[in-house]
C-alpha cells in the first residue's frame, strides 16, 4: 500500500508529520478544524459519530485505534460529523467477533481523512499548554496548511446545531410516558435510554414550545450537541415557556441552554472535557461518579440563580450539574448514558422517569 504523506499544522504553526489514513485528499487538499483531545481507551467508533464533534478533528491520545474494527450497531449517529482524526498506531487488522468492517475502511466510506503516525503524546502536551486551536491536516504544503488553520474560526460564536439536528421529527422507543427529545445533536445510546423509559419523539432543534405543549408531553429531554450554546437557536427563548409546564432534563448543550435560560452565563473551556473518566461529584451526597464527557463550553458557577449545583467536576471544580428549586428542571454536563465510558450515572433516566411520574401525580 502506497503512504501517503501528510502532515498537520497548528494555527501557530506547530507541525506534525505522519501518514494519511482514511479518505483520500487531492494533492493540494486539506481537511480543517478546531484540534482537541479524547482520553478514551475504547469507543473509538462511538466518539467519531458524536455529532458533539461537529467542526472539530479528534485526537486520540491512546495510541492503539483500529483493533477490535466498527459495526453498524455502534454508530451514534448516522455518520460523522467531525471534521477529521489523528492517531498515532492505525491497527493493520481487527480482531474482535462483532467487528464488521476496519476502522481504515470506514473512515474512506464516509469520506472523513486522518492522520496516523504522529505523536499524539505531544500534540496533546501542546494542546493543554495553549488550548483547542483550529488546525489543518492532508498533502497540501506547509504554507497552505497553515493559511487553512488560521482562516478555520473555531467553535464558538458558530451554529453547528443546525448541521446536525434533524431536519423532521421521528418516533423511537415504547415506554409507558409520553417525551419529547429536542435534537441538538443527539447520540443514538441516549434515544435507546430514553426509549426504555417512555416513547420518544424527536423534534428539530428549532421546534417551538407551543409545538411541544400541543403534543402534551409528559417530560422534555434537552440532547447534547456541538459548539456554542448561544448560538444553538431560539431554544433559549423558548425554554421559559416549558419551565414549570413540563418536567425537563438536559444533558451536555442541553444543561447549557437550560441554564442560559434561567439566566446563567457560560464561557469556552481551554480545551474541554473529552473522555471516559472522568470523576464528578454529587454535592448532596459526597458520591463520586466516574463520568463520560463531551463539551468545549461550561456554564458558569454561580450564575444561575434559584438552583441547587448538585454535581461538580473534581479534576477541576466546573460546574457539571444542577436542579432549579422551584421547576421540575434539572440537568448535567457529563453523559449518564455513556456509548463509550462508564453505567455510573444512568440512574438519572430513573430520575428523569420518576420526575415526570410526581409532576402527573401533582397535576392531577
Amino acid at each position: 500500500m502506497t503512504i501517503r504523506e501528510y502532515q498537520l499544522v497548528l494555527a501557530d504553526g506547530e507541525t506534525f508529520e505522519g501518514e494519511g489514513i482514511g479518505a483520500e485528499l487531492e494533492p493540494n487538499g486539506f481537511a480543517a478544524g478546531e484540534v482537541v483531545f479524547n482520553t478514551v481507551l475504547s469507543g473509538y467508533q462511538e466518539v467519531i459519530t458524536d455529532p458533539s464533534y461537529a467542526g472539530q478533528i479528534i485526537t486520540f491520545t491512546y495510541p492503539h485505534i483500529g483493533n477490535y474494527g466498527v459495526n453498524a450497531t455502534d454508530d451514534e449517529s448516522a455518520k460523522p460529523f467531525c471534521r477529521g482524526v489523528i492517531i498515532r498506531d492505525l491497527a493493520r487488522r481487527q480482531s474482535n467477533w462483532r467487528s464488521e468492517e476496519h476502522l481504515n475502511d470506514y473512515l474512506r466510506r464516509h469520506g472523513l481523512a486522518g492522520i496516523a503516525g504522529i505523536d499524539t503524546r505531544r500534540l496533546t502536551r501542546h494542546i493543554r499548554d495553549t488550548g483547542a486551536l483550529p488546525g489543518a491536516l492532508g498533502p497540501a504544503d506547509h504554507a497552505a496548511l497553515l493559511a487553512a488553520a488560521k482562516a478555520e474560526s473555531g467553535t464558538a460564536g458558530v451554529d453547528l446545531v443546525s448541521l446536525v439536528t434533524t431536519p423532521e421529527q421521528y418516533t423511537v422507543g415504547s415506554g409507558p410516558r409520553k417525551i419529547v427529545a429536542y435534537d441538538f445533536g443527539v447520540k443514538a445510546t441516549m434515544l435507546r435510554h430514553l426509549g426504555e423509559i417512555g416513547t420518544v419523539t424527536v423534534v428539530p432543534a428549532h421546534t417551538t414550545a407551543e409545538e411541544v405543549l400541543a403534543m402534551n408531553p409528559d417530560g422534555v429531554f434537552l440532547s447534547n450537541g456541538p459548539g456554542d450554546p448561544k448560538e444553538a437557536g431560539p431554544i433559549v427563548d423558548e425554554l421559559p415557556k416549558l419551565l414549570g409546564e413540563v418536567p425537563i432534563f438536559g444533558i451536555c448543550l442541553g444543561h447549557q441552554v437550560l441554564s442560559l435560560a434561567l439566566g446563567g452565563r457560560t464561557y469556552k473551556m481551554k480545551f474541554g472535557h473529552h473522555g471516559g473518566n472522568v470523576p464528578v461529584q454529587d454535592t448532596r451526597t459526597s458520591k463520586v461518579e466516574i463520568t463520560a464527557q463531551n463539551h468545549n463550553f461550561a456554564v458558569e458557577a454561580g450564575s444561575v440563580p434559584n438552583v441547587t449545583e448538585s454535581h461538580v467536576c473534581l479534576n477541576d471544580g466546573t460546574l457539571s450539574g444542577l436542579v432549579h428549586n422551584e421547576y421540575p428542571a434539572f440537568s448535567v454536563q457529563y453523559h449518564p448514558e455513556a456509548g463509550p465510558g462508564p453505567h455510573d450515572s444512568a440512574y438519572l433516566f430513573t430520575e428523569f422517569a420518576e420526575l415526570m411520574d410526581g409532576f402527573q401525580g401533582q397535576a392531577a
